[in-house]
């Protein structure tokens, strides 16, 4: 395959945000910013919800708070570089992992809505639908983040109002409640959101996506079936042709232009419920890090340990091959389930799949990655892994690419290539399919499962799957083939792993959830690495049952003195757990 050169986005709009000073120890004139003086017309709320929507930024870009890695490591697909021993991840955190910051992050942005929704009715409306509107937006953002915090965590405290002084009385919920409450407040978002909107705002179609998955985890299929199938007859249609910056370009496909930042939120991509905003060209508050897709998935293709036939650096991180895999240092190792098992079906192999999604056009893999030392003697061959320093190395340094979803240039022309700025989608229709898929699946409705699932397949030029073939296995290994690096990977086969406990399938149960569920079975049975168990830096792949759900920063629980929030059960600290609250007050 040929590579890229960097090239630049179009203009976007400016951001506001907004703050809110909650320190009320000691008297101080209100900042401008302080709600009393944020909440004074419609434009100020418009102006918090700006602010809410900058936070979809968190956990999907950057360059630490990485949640969406973190997503994919503790699945089937994917393996943290630095840490693979689970049991060393602890409510200490003292070691790292770039999702162990969701738990308070996410309360941080559930702050803001609350906020908005408690002050709703601090000024007098004259237009009651923009009203409600910016209320079902407010609940929009709240939802979503519980929805990802109870697929993560399971049960956690619900704060529904705003706090505005020093509260150390929180308690647990259970999940089930947090569930119940999030699908009440997103039913009426999904009625009072408008048809359209501009981009990274709210929509009803991503308040009907949301609501799908709430109504899936609630064990509620025929309303998802209702939401889901809301979207798909809506203002929405999969991409089938060739479209935006790269159409001329007939080396490519649809596929690829499907994933090219700058075509994410434009006009003719229909496919689009909901892509956040991120430009170069915004000012510093409203733009992030950047993507960090060729920092956070490539693999370290350019280190000096990689040595040529005669042992001499072989690869050089500078040049067109640098520019476009960028300066690889994976946080996720990608697994052959990822890059190989999934695609070998229908008597076809990874490498002859008529599917797009792996077509060599949208992959670098391994022969690709070749010596660019113009000084080497193996120059232009492919890399050799066993002239690594330490062959073990390989495992993060040699690794196919999906190219198609990491490829994010860096616009400014000093900046080391990570993955520069650019949209990137949160929802989009391919994944509505899929969830309706899944609801039908529950439903023992595999014919109208399998329809489903061909839509998104013939559009990949896939083969289609026979109603007999449809499981809840292959629903997931069609979401890695169709939504890789996009969509939280751990907190869906969470979400999964509860509706089977709930209804005792495959020989789950909640009461035995930390020590039996699909998700345990699901990732040691395709990731490799908890089979072979390859020494990486100095660690060794662990992982047990209890491991599905993430550990509570043990700081948060010591602090909330007058209260108790759990620990999830398997770590330390569980010990100290009371019974959940099951009604949200």
């Amino acid at each position: 395959m040929k590579f890229i050169s960097k090239y630049s986005f179009l203009l976007v709009a400016l951001s506001l945000f907004f703050a809110c000073s909650e320190d009320l120890l000691e008297p101080k004139p209100l900042s401008f910013y302080a709600p009393e003086n944020v909440f004074v017309d419609q434009a100020g709320y418009e102006a918090a919800l700006v602010t809410m929507r900058k936070a979809l930024t968190e956990g999907l870009t950057g360059s630490r708070r990485y949640y969406m890695v973190g997503e994919w490591a503790a699945s089937e697909a994917g393996n943290p570089t630095f840490q693979l021993d689970w049991f060393q991840t602890t409510p200490f955190f003292d070691r790292y992992y770039t999702f162990l910051p969701l738990f308070s992050e996410s309360f941080e942005f559930i702050k803001n809505a609350n906020v908005l929704i408690g002050r709703i009715d601090d000024i007098e409306w004259n237009d009651e639908a923009a009203k409600n509107r910016i209320l079902a937006e407010g609940y929009w953002h709240r939802a979503y983040w519980y929805y990802w915090l109870v697929n993560a965590y399971g049960d956690v405290p619900f704060v529904g109002e705003e706090v505005n002084q020093v509260k150390l009385d929180y308690y647990t919920h259970s999940r089930w409640a947090i569930l119940d409450k999030i699908q009440e407040d997103m039913e009426f978002a999904s009625q009072w959101l408008p048809e359209t909107a501009i981009p990274g705002a709210i929509s009803k179609g991503a308040a009907d996506h949301l609501l799908t998955k709430i109504y899936l985890a609630n064990l509620e299929f025929d309303k998802a079936i209702e939401s889901s199938s809301r979207v798909i007859n809506g203002n929405y249609a999969l991409m089938e042709d060739r479209f935006g910056t790269s159409a001329e370009d007939a080396k490519r496909n649809v596929i690829w232009d499907l994933h090219r930042p700058e075509n994410k939120n434009i006009s003719q991509n229909t496919e689009t419920i909901l892509a956040m905003v991120d430009r170069f060209e915004a000012p510093a508050g409203a733009q992030s890090a950047g993507l960090y897709t060729m920092r956070h998935y490539n693999c370290s293709w350019w280190h000096s340990t990689l040595r040529d036939s005669e042992g001499i650096r072989g690869v050089l991180d500078s040049g067109p091959m640098y520019d476009s895999l960028g300066r690889g240092n994976p946080d996720l190792v990608i697994t052959p389930y990822a890059y190989k098992d999934i695609w070998d079906e229908g008597g076809m192999e990874w490498h002859n799949t008529p599917d797009l999604r792996r077509s060599d056009l949208n992959w670098v893999d391994k022969h690709e990655l070749v010596y660019n030392n113009p000084e080497s003697v193996d120059f232009g061959k492919p890399v050799n892994p066993m002239f690594l320093t330490d062959p073990q190395d390989s495992v993060y340094k040699h690794f196919p690419i999906p190219f198609y979803k990491t490829y994010a240039p860096q616009q400014s022309p000093t900046a080391v290539p990570m993955g520069g700025n650019g949209d990137w989608y949160i929802f989009r229709l391919a994944e509505t399919y899929l969830l309706r898929a899944e609801a039908y699946f529950w439903k023992n409705q595999l014919d109208l499962a399998a329809a489903d699932i061909n839509t998104v397949r013939n559009r990949a030029q896939a083969i289609p799957v026979e109603a007999s073939e449809v499981t809840i296995d292959y629903i997931f290994d069609e979401r890695a083939r169709e939504l890789f690096l996009e969509s939280p990977r751990h907190s869906e086969l969470v979400r999964v792993s509860y509706i089977m406990a709930a209804q005792n399938l495959g020989g789950y149960s909640l009461e035995t959830f930390a020590e039996s569920n699909w998700w345990y079975d699901r990732v040691t049975d395709k990731n490799i690495m908890y089979t072979i168990k390859p020494v990486i830096i100095g660690n060794t792949p662990e992982v047990a049952p209890f491991h599905v759900l993430w550990p509570i920063d043990n700081n948060v629980i010591t602090a909330n003195t007058l209260g108790v929030i759990n620990q999830n059960e398997g770590y330390v600290g569980a010990e100290n757990n009371v019974a959940p609250l099951e009604t949200i007050e």
